[in-house]
């Protein structure tokens, strides 16, 4: 398991982009692999719709996040695809920042892969 890197997000009010525009991420770490490789580039729709199954960046625990949502029993988890990392339970929606819509690894053309 390799050690999880964090990365400052720059604060919305001293941001250019308005709040519902599109946003790109690298993944770093391993908690979200087979499907997500630290390196490739993931877009977020802030405005995205989030469903049982939607890849997602929450705010949990004072930080950032990169997790799969998992709705059971009406309760809100935040799942990550490696075994290695625990399922978390959150607050739902309104704890989550954005939804991932696409991936690309860099310098490839066709290696996008759309998650909408």
């Amino acid at each position: 398991m390799s050690e999880q890197k964090i990365i400052p997000i720059v604060d919305e009010e001293a941001s250019n982009c308005a709040s519902s525009e599109p946003y790109a991420l690298m993944v770093l770490g391993d908690s979200m692999e087979p499907e997500f490789v630290e390196g490739e580039i993931i877009v977020i729709e802030p405005d995205g719709l989030v469903k049982d199954g939607s890849f997602v960046i929450a705010w949990h625990k004072e930080e950032y996040i990169f997790r799969q949502v998992l709705i059971q029993d009406g309760k809100w988890y935040l799942k990550p695809l490696n075994a290695a990392y625990p399922t978390e339970e959150f607050p739902g929606p309104s704890a989550v920042k954005g939804v991932v819509i696409q991936k690309k690894k860099p310098g490839s053309r066709k290696s996008v892969k759309f998650y909408v």
